[in-house]
């Protein structure tokens, strides 16, 4: 039996193709971190079929597809970002390496019934959120108390995923989130000075990616110890 690698790094497996579909591990871990019990007492059992590399849940009402998400993103294959990142490749390289263990990785809906974006897609392709996990759960925290925001519309689309979780405080503990907000669940930690959703969220420049970095590194490897206790005397399941 095999205990979860808070230092494993998925690429080594995927052979450089996209972690989140090419890791079996990834997938393994993210099997056995998150299914446990939901609030409402029932299990978030996640099951593989017929070998997809996605991930299934099917509660009372309906099935739920899920695909891995990286929440760690060190900007190092941006065009937008090339400048800044040609001055701090090895400090980006160092970035990706963290960002590549589990802590760095979450799952999300991959499809919801209504045609759209997923949450995945678009919270990379719009810039006032430009892929940065702080600004997403920001998102999500807003989805929750019914207010507006950048991801407003897929993340309706795919309410019945977040209700499984009943309240922003609950889905941050059930993904071991918690260091990314204040001990009161009711603000989001951010990596670069927050004010609004109305300018681009990529760093603007080398002194602004290193405290993005820094923050977001610093989270990572907290979730990570997060993790690392919350598995600790759990084995993984055989293959």
């Amino acid at each position: 039996m095999q205990k979860l690698d808070i230092d494993f790094d998925f690429r080594t497996e995927a052979h450089g193709k996209d972690v989140d579909f090419a890791s079996p591990t990834l997938k393994k871990y993210h099997q056995f971190l998150w299914s446990k019990p939901l609030p409402n007492g029932d299990v978030f059992a996640l099951n593989v079929v017929n070998d997809s590399p996605y991930l299934h849940y099917k509660s009372r009402k309906e099935t739920f597809h899920l695909t891995s998400d990286s929440i760690s993103n060190s900007y190092r294959s941006s065009k937008r970002m090339s400048k800044v990142i040609q001055e701090l490749d090895s400090e980006a390289k160092r970035f990706q390496n963290v960002g590549n263990t589990i802590g760095g990785y979450i799952i999300f809906p991959s499809r919801s019934e209504q045609k759209g974006f997923s949450i995945n897609q678009k919270r990379g392709v719009d810039t006032r959120i430009a892929d940065r996990f702080d600004l997403t759960l920001e998102c999500i925290r807003l989805h929750y108390l019914g207010a507006s925001n950048p991801l407003e519309e897929v993340l309706n689309r795919n309410a019945n995923f977040f209700q499984l979780f009943e309240t922003f405080n609950e889905y941050v503990k059930f993904f071991l989130l918690d260091d990314l907000v204040n001990p009161n669940y009711d603000s989001v930690k951010f990596f670069l000075p927050f004010g609004e959703f109305g300018k681009s969220a990529y760093p603007s420049d080398v002194s602004e990616y290193l405290r993005y970095m820094k923050n977001s590194n610093a989270f990572t490897q907290e979730r990570n110890q997060r993790i690392d206790h919350w598995a600790a005397g759990r084995l993984l399941p055989k293959d």
